[in-house]
Parts: C-alpha cells; sequence; structure tokens
C-alpha cells in the first residue's frame, strides 16, 4: 500500500480504445485487471479514441486521442484540410501534457505496429510517435506490451512505426514473427520478449461438454477488404470472402444446423445484414456482443467456430471450443500454430466455400481432441502471461517490484 506521505503511481493506459474495437477493449480490461490486482494504489486514467466508453465502460477517467474530431473522416473541402493540418499541431502540444502527468504509460496489446488493416502515416503511427517521443523527453516510461508488428512496405508509415518501437522504454510482442519484424526494420530487439496475447489473461467461461448430436455454430464475420497494400482491390477481396463465407452458412443451413453470427467491431454490422439478408432461414441469428465476454460466452455454448478476426480467434481458443480461422493476416496463422491448430487455417482472401467445408467437418471429427490440445495450450499460456505482468512490475514499478510477488496462473 501507499504510505501517507508518497505519491501514487499515475499511470497512463494509451490506443484506440473505446472505439468500438472489442479486441482493443479486452486488452484494456487486461491491463487493468493485472493494475487493480498488482497495483491497486496506482492512478489510471486513458488517452484514447472514445473516452466516454472508456469511462463508462472501465470506470477510469479519459481524454480524447484527437483534438480534431473528424480525425478519421476523409477531408475533401479546404477547411476541413486546414482543420487536419492544426489537429496535428495541437494533439502534438496535448499529447506531450498528457505524457508529462505520467510515471508510466502503457498501450496495451493491439496491432499497433502492423498495417495489416487500411493506415495512413499521419493516422494512428503518427499519434504513436507523438506518445513515445513525448515519453523519452519528459522521462516517462512508455511501454509497448504484448504488441502485433508487421513489415510495412509504405515509408512514411515504416519510418514513424520504427521511431516509435525505439523510443518506447520497453517493448514485449504477441507472437515471434512481430519481433521478426522490427528486427528487420531496424529495432534492436534483443531485450525484447514474446507473451502471448493478453486477453488470454482474462477469465473466460468453460466450453459446453458435446452433446453427440450436431449443434450451434458460431461465425465471427469481419467488414473486410484487404490490407494496407491492397487498396486498389479492396471491393473485390471484400466480395470474395463475402460471397464465400454465405455459400459456406447456405450449405450448413441445409444440414440443419444453426448458425450464430458474431462481431468484434462495430464496422462488421453491415457484414451480419448482407449474410442475414441473403440466408433468409430462422436457422441463422445474431448475437450483439459489447464485450470480449460476451463473445466467450456465445462460443462457449457452439459446437465449433469459424472466425476472422483476431480476437475472436483468441475468444474460441480460450474457452476451448474448437475453431477455424479465416487467416487475414500472417498473425492468424501464427496464432492458430501456437495454439496446435496450424492445420485449421483458411485464407479470407481466397475463401473456398467447399475446402472450407471440407475443414470443418475433419475440424468437427477431431473435436475431442482438439479440445484437449487446448486445455494445454491454454494453461501454457496462462503461465507465460503471469511471466508477463511480473516483467513489467520489476520494469516499470521498480519501486514497488519487491512488494509484489510473481503473479500464479490460474
Amino acid at each position: 500500500m501507499t504510505s501517507a506521505d508518497e505519491t501514487p503511481v499515475r499511470v497512463g493506459v494509451f490506443g484506440l480504445l473505446g472505439s468500438g474495437n472489442l479486441g482493443n477493449d479486452g486488452s484494456l480490461e487486461a491491463v487493468l485487471g493485472y493494475l487493480r490486482a498488482e497495483h491497486p494504489d496506482a492512478s489510471v486514467d486513458a488517452l484514447c479514441g472514445g473516452p466516454e466508453a472508456v469511462t463508462a465502460k472501465f470506470g477510469i477517467p479519459a481524454t480524447r486521442l484527437h483534438w480534431n474530431r473528424a480525425e478519421y473522416r476523409t477531408a475533401s473541402r479546404a477547411s476541413a484540410i486546414v482543420s487536419k493540418g492544426l489537429g496535428k499541431l495541437v494533439d502534438a502540444y496535448r499529447t506531450a501534457a498528457w505524457v508529462r502527468r505520467h510515471d508510466v504509460v502503457i498501450v496495451p496489446g493491439m496491432g499497433v505496429l502492423e498495417a495489416t488493416l487500411p493506415l495512413r502515416p499521419w493516422g494512428f503511427p503518427y499519434s504513436l510517435l507523438l506518445l513515445c517521443a513525448s515519453g523519452r523527453l519528459l522521462g516517462t516510461r512508455v511501454a509497448l506490451v504484448s504488441v502485433g508488428a508487421t513489415g510495412i512496405k509504405s515509408r512514411p508509415t515504416r519510418a514513424l512505426v520504427r521511431w516509435s518501437a525505439r523510443l518506447a522504454a520497453y517493448r514485449s510482442y504477441r507472437d515471434d514473427q512481430s519481433r521478426d519484424a522490427m528486427r528487420a526494420m531496424g529495432v534492436d530487439t534483443r531485450r525484447d520478449e514474446v507473451y502471448p496475447d493478453l486477453a488470454f489473461s482474462l477469465p473466460a467461461p468453460q466450453a459446453s461438454a458435446p452433446t453427440g448430436t450436431p449443434g450451434r455454430v458460431c461465425l465471427g464475420v469481419m467488414d473486410f477488404h484487404g490490407g494496407n497494400d491492397d487498396r486498389a482491390r479492396a471491393e473485390e477481396i471484400y466480395r470474395r470472402y463475402l460471397d464465400g463465407t454465405i455459400t459456406f452458412v447456405r450449405a450448413l443451413v441445409e444440414e440443419g444446423r444453426p448458425i450464430r453470427l458474431l462481431t468484434g467491431d462495430q464496422c462488421d454490422l453491415s457484414v451480419v445484414a448482407a449474410i442475414l439478408d441473403a440466408v433468409d432461414s430462422p436457422l441463422v441469428t445474431a448475437a450483439e456482443p459489447v464485450s470480449l465476454a460476451d463473445l466467450m460466452n456465445e462460443m462457449a455454448a457452439a459446437d465449433t467456430v469459424v472466425a476472422v478476426r483476431y480476437h475472436n480467434l483468441i475468444c474460441a481458443l480460450k474457452t476451448g471450443t474448437p475453431v477455424l480461422a479465416l487467416c487475414y493476416a500472417a498473425k492468424s496463422d501464427a496464432l492458430m500454430d501456437r495454439m496446435g491448430l496450424g492445420a485449421y487455417c483458411h485464407p479470407a482472401r481466397e475463401v473456398d466455400a467447399d475446402r472450407l467445408l471440407e475443414q470443418f467437418r475433419d475440424l468437427e471429427k477431431h473435436a475431442a481432441e482438439v479440445r484437449r490440445t487446448l486445455t494445454e495450450r491454454n494453461r501454457v499460456a496462462a503461465q507465460q502471461l503471469a511471466q508477463q505482468f511480473t516483467a513489467l512490475t520489476t520494469t516499470l514499478f521498480p519501486a514497488t517490484s519487491h512488494a509484489h510477488a510473481p503473479r500464479k496462473a490460474p
């Protein structure tokens, strides 16, 4: 506990949090759980995309990440362009002022060093650089915790990401390929460790016992238009993904299987609507999850999961439910391989409904074996994340690290 003459450690959390992405908010939830368990006296607030949502959901004060509220809207008029330019200058001051008020800033997971989805250098990469540069200049320790990274072709984006990583006081990654990508971009990663995604530390319900008869299938969808380098063929990629998915759903409905559609971001609702419109059947229903806990509850009640979004996959894996991944980036393949399910990956860009059905039936045939594998892999992930949190305490809270024993895996 903090003594009467000591000031509580001031901790900031930073990122596109509270903006409708359940995976990002799940990473925040995991870090807040760690802070409340190991550093209950810490004063915590956020600089984030959706401050009102973060305060309402997690009970911490929050400040808007961007001065310009239209930051992520396309600027077509001269006034909007000027406002965006001014916003970049104002954000430099606002970010530095916010960082100055903290002893530690944590970027909780997320793919903050990636460009697997459409991304502009002057968007989040610029904001991350402001954070890390401010931390270095003002003596505030900035930690990138279990983050994702990829090789980036765009020179401006690559430069911003590289310098952000170099200026951070602490870095860890959620898979080996993320660390390898940063090393290839010129970041010294010799002291950087790899741990599972932070969402693996969240509590999860136990998967339902198999009934012996084919039951519900959860289908996690995504408003998927390819990555940062696919802008020219974005609509083609989306149509191929959606058409293949609809064909897959129709085939399962013809077999009498109930399908539960799940999202991971607000933008995915359009895909749900498209599937419901194309497959008019009472067997196809949609959930409205507002957290990773909601997703896990849905998946724990299913026989099998087919999902695209990274954190949809994590929710299924965490509950021990057999899952088939529609992979839109190498991180999904790496996750599935790490959890012993590398054989159950299918490319989201090239959905082949016949092949997908074949993999799905093979997964269900080996469901019992898959569940045993996931039980063991989840146990290992819990142990590794306990080590991650111990390392965080030692690195970021040296004055209090002696008072905290290593966390035990659940």
